[in-house]
């Protein structure tokens, strides 16, 4: 199953249901976001090829339905995702749609109403119908626009994994999935492998390689016109050839057997790609009665997202202690794996001039190692594009920033954090919320001004109680006691390969890049670094500073 079937369902679902959220830009972006998803169904249903993954595809379809809903109460979206897809040849039956149930209250609530349910793995594949006369492999049919397909019949007859010629000579009609062999495929760990698009794409060519075509196996999930009990429909297929089907269906009575198996099917070994699994109430209509929209007798519980849709409403330039610009787009808050993420680093800020990304801009983001917020790729992005204000990577370095001058303020701020931190002076107590609460309130506006601070000064801070007052003074205090290697790391210097930097200051700052390489274990790049550190005029200022007020070492 694909996820057209998720189009069908989306397309339908009532637009009034998100129309209390509606972003100021959704006007303006809406016809571009709907232009991009035509064209990616153009290219998933005509020409076999994803140029999206499907959660992505999923998710944009549902954010174009809130867009639309933001105008009009009434309407329901006009576009038909598989407009393009329509092929020549007559399906037999109806392919159906698939309801695509959000979590586990909607799924106990479906299981609710019905009895004799069975749950599948949702196979990521092709669709397609297989049509037998008097026991022979006559068409497969492409599930195009569920009425009307391609006729891949020539193709199939090369297709070991599909049955020729049933041991039977009957009529007959089903539904299935191709789907690309796999070994021991772990969706949880290894995701959707492009499988779906490589099938589509064979099936799409004239000739297939031996190879290629016995890549390509078959999973059997509809018998329009078969036995009314689920166990004989399975024996029978599975006595035809279809052993699939058997293996893989499971009968379950409540919320807690379709989780488990849904799990189960998630993190164990499959010999196919699967996006999630599909329950089945065992009785349904006539064939004859087969529509293409969603039916009342089966839906899908897809597996967690591992990709979220994102869109971009500010761009962020961090700036670290060394001076490293680091981007950060902040988000439209998303799920991850039951995370919610508002933020997320871009890397670097040539990375952030190669992507261009703007506010206005939906990206794809996803968890590295299961965690930290990664930014994949750039989805779509706002026909306005929006200035930001972009610094100049050549105003900030290792040696910049000591003073609270314009655009310095994050630097000095990390240059702070870092002092207090245990790489640092280890100052108790005291951390990045303290040091700009005492930036904004006007006591430090340099590197070392918090030394001369007092209980007096202290106490004009707003929302420092008497007992953070005293203990913030007591840690300040305590770092006129730290010994100068701790100094040398709090005010930020390189470090030398075996980090034994001996000497005072005067001796350090007295050496010249010769002398640097002369230290063992110091190579050219480092001894630059540190002549020029020690040779800076303002470091050379703070280590003045630093004497006067009887620091040990300087």
């Amino acid at each position: 199953m694909m996820r057209l079937l998720i189009a069908l369902f989306l397309s339908g679902l009532p637009l009034w249901a998100w129309a209390d959220n509606c972003p100021e830009d959704a006007r303006s972006q809406v016809d571009t976001l709907a232009e991009q998803i035509k064209l990616w169904d153009d290219s998933y249903h005509r020409l076999g090829q994803s140029p999206v993954n499907d959660e992505l595809y999923d998710q944009a379809r549902h954010r174009l339905a809130q867009w639309r809903s933001c105008f009009t109460r009434l309407t329901k979206a006009t576009d038909n995702p598989l407009a393009s897809s329509r092929g020549t040849r007559a399906h037999p039956v109806a392919h159906t749609g698939l309801e695509k149930l959000v979590d586990e209250k909607a799924v106990d609530e479906w299981l609710g109403t019905r009895q004799d349910v069975w749950i599948q793995p949702k196979v990521d594949g092709v669709a397609v119908t297989l049509v037998y006369h008097q026991g022979r492999l006559s068409q497969l049919i492409s599930r195009g626009d569920g009425r009307l397909g391609q006729d891949w019949s020539a193709v199939a007859r090369k297709l070991p994994g599909i049955v020729q010629r049933l041991p039977e000579p009957i009529n007959l009609v089903l539904q299935g999935e191709l789907y690309w062999r796999l070994d021991d495929h772990v969706q949880s760990e290894h995701g959707g492998v492009s499988a779906r698009s490589k099938v589509a794409g064979l099936m799409n060519r004239r000739h297939l390689s031996d190879a290629d075509a016995a890549g390509i196996g078959l999973f059997v999930w509809a018998w329009p016109d078969g036995p009314a009990d689920f166990t004989t429909r399975l024996a029978t297929l599975a006595r035809w050839g279809f052993a699939d089907s058997r293996r893989y269906s499971q009968p379950i009575q409540n919320m807690t057997d379709a989780a488990h198996w849904r799990s189960y099917w998630y993190t164990h070994p499959l010999p196919f790609a699967s996006d999630g699994v599909v329950l089945h109430q065992a009785s349904y209509p006539p064939a004859k009665r087969w529509q293409t929209g969603t039916p009342y007798w089966a839906v899908a519980w897809k597996y967690p997202v591992t990709k979220a849709l994102a869109m971009v409403r500010k761009v962020h330039f961090k700036i670290g202690r060394t001076g490293r610009i680091t981007p950060i787009l902040e988000l439209d808050p998303v799920r991850l794996d039951d995370r919610q993420i508002r933020r997320v680093n871009v890397g670097s800020l040539k990375q952030w001039h190669a992507l261009d990304i703007r506010p206005g801009d939906q990206v794809s983001i996803s968890l590295a190692g299961q965690v930290i917020p990664r930014l994949d790729q750039v989805i779509l992005r706002n026909k306005t594009r929006v200035a930001v204000q972009v610094p100049d990577a050549r105003d900030f370095h290792a040696l910049s920033c000591w003073q609270l001058d314009p655009g310095c303020e994050e630097q000095l701020l990390a240059r702070l954090t870092w002092l207090s931190s245990n790489q640092g002076l280890s100052l108790p107590h005291i951390g990045r919320e303290t040091w700009n609460a005492l930036i904004q309130a006007g006591l430090i506006a340099g590197f070392l001004d918090w030394l001369t601070l007092d209980a007096a000064e202290l106490a004009n801070i707003d929302g420092f109680g008497e007992r953070s007052r005293a203990r913030v003074l007591d840690s300040l205090q305590s770092a006129r006691q730290r010994p100068f290697a701790q100094w040398l790391k709090a005010l930020g210097v390189p470090p030398s390969a075996r980090n034994d930097l001996e000497g005072g200051w005067q001796t350090l700052a007295a050496r010249d890049v010769q002398a640097w390489l002369a230290t063992d274990g110091i190579g050219p790049g480092r001894a630059a670094q540190l002549s020029a550190f020690f040779r800076d005029p303002q470091v050379q200022a703070l280590a003045e500073t630093l004497r006067v007020a009887g620091i040990d070492g300087f």
